[in-house]
């Protein structure tokens, strides 16, 4: 039986059910559609009928691990701004949008499957990223640490660009010279006075 989705989860379930998408991510991206719900209850600390009340369906629990990857990227924007210079809070970020756009990668398969089904599991992802992407730019922006000329739209396309060609197992290190790469040519430019 699957839980009442209009009713919060107790602490412990919450954290049994952040334990498992967290774990499903691993393993579906691991062994692709493969993956064996027992494992993943096994590596969650879990037992299956705990997972199989949480997710009844292989689908279900893709789609939330999915889900759940984004909402942990877009959720990770105001904590970073308030701990650190806008700067330093995209430069984190990106590196954050490289683990994501890893785990989707890795689990490319299995979000295919959920597709086939006849569910969006990426409904909603791209305007949630945007708009945290845009708070980070507006607030180096405003702090002059980011060109003005430079959209979130432009940069999320840059980072879209990135995770396609480095977001591979094996490929982190070209991926953060790419991002480093990105994030300097997003400093302003030094205005230049005419020469006599």
């Amino acid at each position: 039986m699957a839980r009442d989705a209009g009713r919060p989860l107790r602490a412990d379930a919450q954290r049994n059910r952040d334990r498992i998408l967290a774990a499903a991510v691993r393993v579906f991206t691991e062994e692709g559609l493969d993956a064996h719900f027992e494992r993943i209850a096994r590596e969650a600390g879990v037992g299956t009928g705990t997972l199989y009340r949480n997710f009844p369906t292989r689908e279900a629990l893709i789609e939330a691990a999915y889900r759940n990857e984004v909402a942990q990227l877009c959720d990770a924007v105001p904590g970073l701004l308030a701990a650190m210079p806008p700067h330093e809070a995209l430069r984190a970020w990106t590196r954050r949008f490289i683990d994501y756009a890893t785990a989707k990668f890795g689990m490319a398969d299995a979000l295919r499957a959920v597709v086939a089904s006849g569910a969006n599991p990426y409904a909603g992802s791209h305007e949630m990223i945007q708009a945290g992407l845009s708070s980070l730019m507006e607030a180096g922006t405003a702090a002059g640490t980011i060109r003005s000329d430079i959209s979130a739209a432009d940069m999320f396309a840059a980072l879209a660009g990135i995770a396609l060609t480095s977001a591979g197992p094996g490929q982190r290190e070209q991926a953060e010279r790419l991002l480093d790469l990105t994030l300097d040519g997003l400093k302003p430019v030094p205005l230049r006075l005419p020469e006599d």
